[in-house]
């Protein structure tokens, strides 16, 4: 088991309530993400609970680069944040769960059992939006036909202006026309039922058409 979080205050609680079961050994402590990248390539942890918002690397950075140096080691996000942009992020990266920093130990106990046996782990405050966006996915896997989709150009254009960058930088970035990108946004808008930029870019983050990532003007 690998606690991550950037308040040692808050691992060594976290540790505490671990160690109530005999049959979880906290093995390492992180206290930002490029540490528990390198921790968990050297000591390949069953578990990590992994903190959202540290300095240096995130969680949602560190997570992903875990699941790529250590496959079988289960992630499992502990944080006090419980905004959608944050929960989607972190599973869209391979978490194997979310939960919130004021679950009780009896559940911070069970969700290392339960990812550590392969189940997907979430607080009940956030289940809820979770299965709705799995909902939402296979609605449009099952109705929507392939043509109905965003292109490949349309998914550029989203992205972009995810990012926050004008129709003019858009058209600059991808060298069309500004009338090629208002009418791509047309389409994007249309497609995906919405009526401005913000709420397809929202969208785009709970169906998975987007990342967190990808809204970072540095993308």
């Amino acid at each position: 088991m690998l606690l991550v979080d950037d308040h040692e205050i808050v691992r060594r609680g976290t540790r505490e309530v671990l160690e109530r079961s005999s049959h979880i050994d906290v093995v390492g402590e992180a206290q930002d993400g490029d540490e528990a990248v390198e921790l968990a390539r050297t000591l390949r942890p069953d578990v990590v609970f992994m903190d959202v918002a540290m300095p240096g690397s995130n969680g949602i950075e560190a997570t992903r680069r875990i699941r790529a140096a250590a496959p079988a080691t289960a992630v499992v996000a502990l944080s006090a944040y419980d905004d959608d942009q944050y929960i989607f992020a972190l599973l869209d990266a391979g978490a194997r769960g979310y939960l919130l920093k004021n679950a009780r130990g009896p559940l911070l106990i069970a969700a290392v059992f339960a990812a550590n046996a392969g189940e997907v782990v979430l607080d009940p405050a956030v289940a809820e939006r979770v299965t709705r966006r799995i909902a939402d996915r296979r609605a449009i896997e099952a109705h929507v036909e392939p043509e109905e989709r965003l292109t490949a150009r349309e998914l550029e254009v989203l992205r972009h202006a995810a990012r926050g960058l004008s129709n003019k930088k858009i058209a600059a970035e991808l060298v069309i026309s500004v009338r090629t990108v208002q009418v791509h946004l047309a389409n994007i808008f249309q497609k995906l039922s919405v009526c401005s930029r913000t709420e397809a870019v929202l969208h785009g983050l709970r169906a998975g058409i987007i990342t967190l990532e990808e809204t970072s003007e540095s993308a």
